[in-house]
């Protein structure tokens, strides 16, 4: 793919569509259709390659051709863990079991991971999706709980680029953009009230950052109220901000 401009405006908006996987393809395929009604051509498809050890893309032939096509639309495939699952382990501190049992409940894959096996885990999901025909440049952990040890294996795999909750870091040359994404939380009624009134916020307060990111999960579809939400915040973003992946927007500000 070759390096893209960056936007003339200055001003991009990134739209991640994290936990995508046989197991969430009929509703990321909605979104990502409201998506496009939205202003929204093209977003960053967070792959899960084996999503919690029972969706592997590989071995659903309906799944990997949907994956293909969204590639061919111009949407970007990103490695996104590989079984975006973390077991529970003996002896954690107060601060492991809160960030990776309640925060994540229990999704934060490679929060703690040591170099070796993170990269065995990375170097497999890049083997999956070149079975799909794809090269993958970017990596994101699952919940954004990566460690510095994983961190230093993505480099040494040649990974373009990683993003946290609050920044985007490009792999090869340590450029770091400060940019908090947008995220929703919908596990129970409080959380989705504060989500409502957080991101509303977090959207004025980012109105002067060059980059704003919006990150959906196939679960916000369920919820009316966040998924207006996600809606409106993304059509005023589109007034004034050219919608682009990840991949573009590391590549075009280097």
């Amino acid at each position: 793919m070759p390096a893209p401009a960056s936007p003339a405006s200055g001003r991009a908006l990134v739209v991640s569509l994290h936990d995508v996987s046989p197991r969430t393809r009929a509703e990321c395929a909605e979104i990502l259709a409201q998506l496009a009604e939205s202003g929204v051509p093209r977003c960053s498809l967070l792959v899960i390659p084996d999503h919690h050890r029972r969706g592997p893309f590989l071995a659903d032939a309906e799944c990997a051709a949907w994956l293909r096509a969204q590639a061919a639309a111009g949407h970007e495939l990103v490695m996104h863990g590989y079984y975006h699952q973390r077991a529970r382990r003996t002896g954690e501190s107060v601060g492991a079991k809160w960030t990776t049992r309640i925060y994540t409940a229990d999704e934060g894959e490679f929060y703690d991971l040591d170099r070796a096996t993170a990269t065995t885990l990375v170097e497999k999901a890049r083997a999956d999706f070149r079975q799909l025909g794809e090269e993958p440049t970017g990596f994101i952990a699952p919940a954004w709980l990566l460690s510095a040890e994983a961190e230093t294996a993505l480099r040494t795999l040649g990974c373009a680029y990683t993003t946290r909750l609050g920044s985007v870091v490009d792999l090869e040359t340590a450029r770091v953009w400060a940019s908090q994404s947008l995220v929703w939380s919908v596990r129970s009624a409080w959380r989705r009230q504060v989500s409502r009134a957080w991101n509303a916020l977090l959207f004025h307060r980012l109105a002067a950052n060059p980059l704003l990111r919006i990150s959906i999960h196939p679960v916000d579809l369920r919820h009316p109220q966040i998924w207006r939400q996600i809606r409106e915040l993304v059509t005023r973003a589109r007034a004034d901000r050219e919608a682009m992946t990840y991949h573009e927007w590391v590549r075009g500000s280097r």
